[in-house]
């Protein structure tokens, strides 16, 4: 496994790492009185859904290559244990859950153009395998799930979609996967923030779902120049029927299993 911290740099460093850790950790939830509608989000058992985008070594694993600049984030939100928090949750109740995996092939490699941080996770290698049709080499790999997350994923009735190739599901099936389950309500967290997740959020708000967000199961990319997890709660806020954490989502799903 490579280390990121040679590759990805130009995080701050003292009094600013601190104010951009204390201001992450306490941005999970939108003001109380901020001016906008919440329009709410009932979770029912049946219709109702988990997703859960790139739970993959490459974003939450100390040892990803993208580290770097997301492990900021995930720390300060204590998005891995929040997101195993969801998966643990979903599976006491039986809830469906759906992973939408981001995975790199070698023809991938070979696009004529790309986005700016499509450009940086091909030149990382982030999310690389060798094929679509082998494992090989997988295991343990950056593509790969992290560790803790292996039992709620690979328990037999978990839902792992297609890879989405640039941020969001219309390049996978995962509105497909929902649509033939019957879900059409979607509870949202994984990685990052303000590319893959919200791009997802985006999507699925276009194909007809509610959605809620859970804002301190995510994180994201934190420079010098740019906070990518501020970005995002501000779509979130203004785009989900509602967002909310992982402590009260957790209850809202057992209490909705529970009647």
């Amino acid at each position: 496994m490579v280390s990121t911290g040679a590759i990805i740099t130009g995080l701050g460093t003292g009094p600013a790492l601190a104010q951009d850790t204390a201001r992450a950790a306490t941005a999970t939830q939108p003001p109380v009185n901020d001016g906008l509608p919440m329009p709410g989000f009932d979770i029912t058992a049946g219709n109702t859904a988990l997703v859960i985008t790139d739970p993959q070594n490459d974003f939450l694993s100390p040892e990803g290559v993208t580290w770097g600049v997301v492990g900021q984030s995930i720390t300060a939100n204590g998005t891995v244990e929040n997101i195993d928090a969801l998966f643990a949750a979903a599976e006491a109740t039986d809830m469906p859950v759906f992973i939408s995996p981001h995975y790199y092939y070698e023809h991938d490699h070979k696009w004529h153009f790309e986005g700016t941080l499509e450009t940086l996770m091909h030149q990382l290698g982030m999310f690389d395998r060798p094929d679509a049709l082998t494992l090989t080499g997988f295991e343990g790999s950056g593509a790969d799930w992290l560790e803790q997350y292996k039992p709620y994923i690979d328990n037999g009735k978990t839902v792992v979609t297609s890879p989405h190739k640039v941020y969001g599901p219309e390049s996978n099936d995962l509105v497909l996967q929902l649509r033939k389950a019957g879900i059409d309500k979607v509870i949202l967290g994984g990685m990052s923030s303000n590319l893959c997740t919200e791009s997802h959020m985006r999507a699925l708000v276009e194909a007809g779902f509610e959605v809620l967000v859970v804002t301190d199961a995510t994180a994201g990319a934190i420079t010098p120049f740019y906070d990518g997890y501020a970005a995002s709660l501000t779509n979130f806020r203004m785009i989900a029927s509602a967002v909310d954490n992982t402590a009260n989502t957790v209850a809202a799903i057992r209490d909705a299993h529970a009647m």
